[in-house]
């Protein structure tokens, strides 16, 4: 993991509140730091992460984006903030399956892709996706391959891809490995590593532990909807995580 975070807080929530999934939750992500997210199934981790891309409404919170407060209601207000979603289900909720490479690379930014009467700019959707391509190692035979063809790794490349190609500062990673071969695992380690060292901001959900203890520069852990504890790089171990992860809270008759 890069060393040394900045001390900049880019993404701050306060008070977030969704039924009993998200429960008084509040949490501050630096940049350039990735800050994992551990708990048991059923936690809330996920549900968080959706409610702050806009995939859910919250009850009551609020979220500020660079010390500013947002308004965020929908995916697509996320993305205008600079907040990219990767999904656990990256087929469902990630890709566009049935549509090649350079179309899914594009997808979060179509804007940028279109002249004024709403054509797409077809020889800049390329050369992104020919950048990005390059850039994430992507094994593909071309850019035109269609995505369902591509392996489990390749797949969540294109999915970091979409987001970078939208300028997101802040990507919420759920599950990054799920799915993945272990020598694909160590291909998206490094590519976290490197998008934290060149400043993005990562919230890393795992139920791998080891993953958790080996990426973030803090973890928070949560159960029951709550946030139970938070430690450091150098204070987590897989026990005390486990701890944190199981202290349920007494219910007063």
């Amino acid at each position: 993991m890069p060393e040394h975070p900045s001390d900049e807080i880019v993404l701050e929530a306060r008070g977030l509140n969704r039924g009993a999934a998200i429960r008084d939750v509040s949490f501050k992500l630096k940049k350039g730091e990735i800050l994992g997210f551990a708990g048991l199934m059923g936690a809330g981790r996920t549900e968080v992460a959706r409610a702050i891309f806009g995939a859910d409404l919250l009850d009551s919170g609020e979220i500020y984006v660079k010390g500013e407060k947002v308004d965020i209601k929908s995916p697509r207000d996320a993305v205008h903030h600079g907040i990219g979603y990767l999904s656990e289900d990256r087929k469902r909720y990630g890709l566009a399956v049935g549509l090649d490479v350079e179309a899914n690379i594009a997808l979060a930014s179509f804007d940028q892709f279109t002249n004024a009467v709403g054509l797409v700019k077809a020889g800049d959707t390329r050369k992104t996706a020919e950048r990005y391509v390059s850039a994430l190692a992507i094994k593909t035979p071309s850019i035109q391959q269609m995505v369902r063809n591509l392996s489990g790794g390749n797949q969540q490349k294109v999915v970091i891809g979409k987001w970078l190609t939208a300028d997101t500062d802040v990507l919420i990673f759920d599950e990054p490995t799920r799915g993945i071969d272990v020598g694909a695992k160590s291909e998206i380690y490094r590519l976290l590593n490197e998008l934290a060292g060149q400043g993005k901001s990562i919230i890393m959900i795992s139920s791998e532990l080891p993953e958790i203890l080996r990426m973030s520069h803090r973890i928070v852990v949560m159960c029951e909807g709550r946030i139970t504890g938070e430690l450091t790089a150098a204070e987590a171990t897989q026990e005390g995580i486990m701890r944190l992860a199981t202290q349920r809270s007494v219910m007063v008759a």
